[in-house]
């Protein structure tokens, strides 16, 4: 009796798990979310990404207290060497700006820089099921989003999305 309910459980656990596709534009909210720039400024992700049209983008959202963001950062500086034309995006979920800032020049990160003051459970956060970073997301050149979730640099996915 006890293997008929394990088989009977598992057959609708596997009927009703379907994976889900993910999402190749970013939704209103997500757009709408704001971030800080350096300068203090708050903008949309929407006119964040409307900086970059026509550009590939690298989204890497990190936070200076992340070890595995810190470790990464090598394997991202050789992606940076290889692709030159990409824009790099780094959205950090720092505890506050000035953690933010001095987290950018101790660590040497060089791209674009953004504040997400909405946190991991900010809209954007939302969007992307935010549960770990690193994370990395590929946005083509048409703000499509080309690769959704990479939580390493070394990932193959993460380094294809940026030849094609």
């Amino acid at each position: 009796m006890k293997n008929i309910f394990i088989t009977f459980f598992t057959s609708i656990v596997l009927f009703t798990c379907q994976a889900q596709e993910a999402p190749k534009q970013f939704s209103e909210k997500a757009l709408n979310d704001t971030f800080i720039t350096l300068e203090g400024e708050s903008l949309t992700f929407s006119s964040i990404l409307n900086k970059y049209e026509g550009k590939t983008i690298l989204i890497d959202v990190w936070a200076s207290w992340c070890s595995d963001c810190i470790k990464s950062m090598p394997n991202l500086k050789m992606l940076q060497n290889e692709h030159k034309d990409v824009t790099y995006l780094f959205l950090s979920l720092d505890k506050n700006v000035g953690a933010w800032k001095r987290g950018i020049k101790k660590y040497d990160v060089q791209g674009e820089h953004y504040y997400m003051q909405s946190g991991w459970k900010g809209d954007f956060g939302d969007f992307l099921n935010l549960d770990w970073i690193p994370r990395y997301l590929v946005v083509d050149k048409n703000q499509n989003i080309k690769l959704y979730k990479a939580v390493k640099a070394t990932d193959k996915n993460l380094k294809n999305a940026l030849i094609k």
